[in-house]
């Protein structure tokens, strides 16, 4: 098939990668770089980085609401475009320029996390599942019939960047099983239900600030479920420090209160030990490095 590949960050890249092997590319549309990192100079994006290293022809519009740019995508007369967490609306006149249409790569068993952080949302809720839906894209926020879905499980230990690469793997098989049956005329769409629609809000940095006053088990789901990005933190002191990887053990003390030596954190209900930290401007160490270069002692107290 002829394809248009919309997609901008990394969880994108796996789908991409497998239709190129198997498909023909005639763009990719991405956003825009940004600017990032200490110098704030102008990045692209994961899926615009790896479409160059293969050759591909990019364009990354700001918006896809001019006429201008919606004749240019209609020109490319392709057979379908796949969309993978783009992150800019299609107008109805995109939607409809492809003879089969836009397909999306959705990161949640939809209905459930509809929206843009459908893969944190669903491990700080406490969800048991996750998995990928293949959607046939309307109008509506992710709101098309479903033309195939997968499973996997979310467990205690996950965190949003471990279940973010599951589902960019099981996506891209997905899509390519799913173009398989589309090219035969034997891709199912299935309506949506009308219940468990659930919205999954996009991720807002004040989001990030750990609360131990809660009960562990609901701590360390917002703390895996913002792990690696943004990254849920506590203070001590004037130091901000990231916690990505905890695990619920017993403890009793009040909320925040430091345990022993091993960094074990009172909640509200039980307690967490800290497996994996990181301080501001070094990368991720194991609690036993931190400890040696920054000591929280018993008693200590943190928020």
């Amino acid at each position: 098939m002829r394809i248009v590949f919309m997609g901008t960050p990394e969880f994108a890249v796996t789908a991409l990668q497998r239709l190129l092997a198997a498909h023909e590319i005639a763009a990719v549309y991405t956003q825009p770089p940004r600017p990032a990192g200490r110098g704030q100079g102008a990045r692209p994006s994961a899926v615009q980085a790896f479409a160059e290293q293969h050759g591909l022809a990019v364009r990354s519009p700001a918006s896809l609401k001019k006429p201008n740019v919606q004749a240019e995508f209609a020109a490319l007369k392709a057979d379908v475009a796949v969309v993978a967490a783009y992150g800019l609306i299609l107008p109805q006149a995109v939607l409809e320029a492809p003879r089969l249409g836009c397909i999306n790569i959705h990161a949640s068993l939809l209905p459930r996390w509809r929206g843009a952080a459908p893969i944190q949302r669903a491990i700080m809720a406490g969800d048991t599942t996750s998995g990928v839906t293949i959607m046939q894209m309307n109008a509506g926020l992710d709101t098309g019939a479903m033309l195939s879905r997968a499973e996997t499980a979310i467990t205690d230990q996950t965190t949003s960047g471990e279940l973010h690469d599951v589902l960019a793997k099981i996506g891209g098989e997905l899509i390519i099983a799913a173009l398989d049956s589309l090219g035969r005329g034997t891709l199912i769409a299935t309506p949506q239900p009308t219940t468990g629609v659930v919205m999954a809000a996009k991720i807002d940095k004040a989001e990030a600030r750990i609360d131990f006053n809660h009960p562990a088990r609901d701590v360390l789901r917002h703390i895996h479920g913002l792990a690696p990005h943004p990254g849920a933190w506590f203070a001590h002191g004037t130091e901000r420090i990231k916690v990505l990887k905890v695990e619920p053990v017993s403890g009793q003390g009040a909320p925040g209160t430091v345990l022993d030596d091993r960094l074990t954190i009172a909640c509200a209900g039980d307690a967490l030990r800290l497996l994996t930290v990181q301080r501001a401007g070094k990368g991720p160490m194991s609690v036993e490095v931190f400890l040696r270069g920054y000591p929280l002692p018993k008693a200590s107290v943190v928020g």
